[in-house]
């Protein structure tokens, strides 16, 4: 089976979740990464990727998405795993050169960017891969499959929760990267803790049950002093 050539927007040395996209791509064993553009700036780039041994750096996802379409051994799929705010453009930078796009969730930090990636989506003929991972968890699958079949009758109640620590702490004001952005409107979008581990629990609750949302009440709070953006949520779904 031919290897798949792979670019990544993001995921430079002082990244997270570049770094897990890249073992899952080695577990996965079909991904050859052989371009990137790493970070914000063209160095830092450079850095992150001759670190990392990727044969070819770029300072853009723009100058990126140019170049590898113009060559014969160009990539055919880049993952994005930015923050959050960066998605949408670099989604169609990639979509309009016919290059696959595996992108990490939230789709995008804002409704308005997101029906305009649908948009774009809609006229490309590429695929176009939104990475709710967990689905492909074999007990979920098995979860799903089970309901399908009625096995668990007809499904009443579903309760989904996704706990996390890690930001009880004002680390945003500790110089810790992954807490500023995350806590930054302007790259985070509105939803705090809804947008970044809410997503994963809203989907999970739908693929496998089979349903979908149709009106919610939601009690957003914050617990860090002067935190902008939420970082607890409960949620009632309908």
């Amino acid at each position: 089976m031919a290897r798949i050539r792979l670019g990544m927007v993001g995921g430079g040395n002082d990244a997270f979740i570049g770094g897990v996209h890249r073992i899952a791509s080695r577990i996965d064993d079909r991904f050859d990464l052989v371009a990137g553009a790493l970070s914000s700036t063209p160095e830092k780039s450079a850095a992150s990727a001759e670190a990392l041994g990727i044969p070819r750096s770029y300072g853009s996802f723009e100058e990126m998405a140019e170049a590898e379409a113009a060559r014969e051994d160009g990539i055919e799929a880049v993952s994005i795993v930015t923050p959050n705010h960066v998605h949408a453009a670099a989604a169609k930078a990639f979509l309009a050169k016919g290059i696959h796009v595996i992108c990490d969730k939230p789709l995008t930090s804002t409704l308005e960017d997101a029906k305009a990636l649908e948009a774009a989506v809609a006229k490309a003929d590429v695929l176009f891969i939104l990475t709710h991972n967990y689905t492909g968890y074999p007990m979920i699958r098995q979860a799903r499959a089970m309901i399908e079949a009625g096995d668990l009758g007809d499904i009443r109640i579903v309760q989904a929760e996704y706990p996390q620590d890690w930001l009880t702490a004002p680390m945003e004001n500790e110089g810790v990267k992954q807490a500023e952005w995350r806590t930054d409107p302007a790259r985070s979008g509105a939803g705090g803790s809804v947008g970044d581990i809410g997503t994963h629990a809203h989907n999970l609750a739908c693929f496998v049950s089979g349903l979908q949302v149709e009106s919610i009440a939601a009690d957003l709070q914050s617990w860090g002093a002067g935190r902008k953006l939420d970082d607890n949520a409960h949620m009632m779904l309908r």
